[in-house]
């Protein structure tokens, strides 16, 4: 087996093996559907939700914007690959590029982790012992203006459950804990609610912004990992903001509703 095999192989079942969570499915979502779709219709914006217990598999969806480009987000399981390969001070440039989105920061994370192609399969790894089976991490720059791995679609359900496995990998750790501490001005949606939490924003082709995030809140049933998106009507990063802010406040006030886990369940 070539090496760069058996390399992520072996990320893959140190992973895998700091991981114990059990399948199971999110209660029914009729209800939440119906709120969601209430709270939609006052926001400008093409939004969703997708949301998974923590110590468990299945995710629930809300809205009509399941998927789109990862942008920054990405930069968790990149920061978790850089740090399990040692990679040279992998542990400050994940500070930066976690806490402060620091793209610079994350490109080097990159490029430490070998050619392209390699270190795509390195970053997926962690992706698949998160509990994401589907995501291709992309190793091509498709708009040369942007990372490649920031140009990985990452669906909103498979977002929530790698969120999901997070808070129960001790060798994600490091990463988990830097989630709570993101930069004043990005202390936004999920992250002005003292959660731990990552976010990620860029244009499209046509101008307008996708901005996102993941990260784990507190319901009274237990963690709960979600994932949120908003493309504005208008295209601004602000307007994408503050439906993000809108629907982290329909979480807060729909709590009881959402179910919850913890690691191990």
């Amino acid at each position: 087996m070539p090496v760069r095999r058996v390399l992520v192989a072996a990320l893959a079942a140190v992973l895998t093996l700091a991981s114990p969570i059990s399948p199971a499915s999110p209660a029914s979502a009729e209800p939440l559907q119906t709120s969601f779709a209430r709270l939609a219709g006052t926001i400008r914006a093409t939004i969703g939700i997708a949301y998974a217990p923590v110590g468990q598999n299945g995710a629930g969806t809300l809205g009509n914007l399941q998927n789109g480009a990862a942008w920054s987000t990405i930069k968790v399981p990149l920061a978790i690959a850089a740090i399990h390969a040692n990679s040279p001070n992998a542990q400050d440039l994940a500070a930066r590029a976690v806490t402060a989105s620091d793209n610079d920061a994350a490109e080097k994370l990159w490029s430490e982790l070998g050619p392209a192609p390699q270190a795509a399969q390195q970053v997926q790894a962690v992706l698949r012992a998160g509990g994401d089976t589907g995501t291709a991490v992309e190793s091509r720059r498709l708009r040369p203006e942007f990372s490649a791995f920031g140009q990985t679609q990452w669906p909103l359900a498979r977002q929530a459950v790698f969120a999901a496995h997070l808070p129960c990998m001790a060798v994600a750790a490091p990463v988990y804990s830097l989630m709570n501490n993101t930069v004043p001005d990005q202390r936004w949606g999920l992250a002005s609610i003292a959660a731990p939490t990552k976010g990620g924003w860029g244009p499209g082709p046509g101008g307008g912004y996708l901005v996102r995030q993941f990260g784990v809140v507190g319901t009274p049933h237990g963690q709960l990992a979600v994932a949120l998106a908003a493309q504005p009507n208008n295209g601004s990063f602000d307007s994408g903001v503050a439906a993000l802010n809108q629907m982290t406040e329909w979480l807060k006030a729909n709590a009881a509703a959402l179910p919850g886990g913890r690691c191990g369940r």
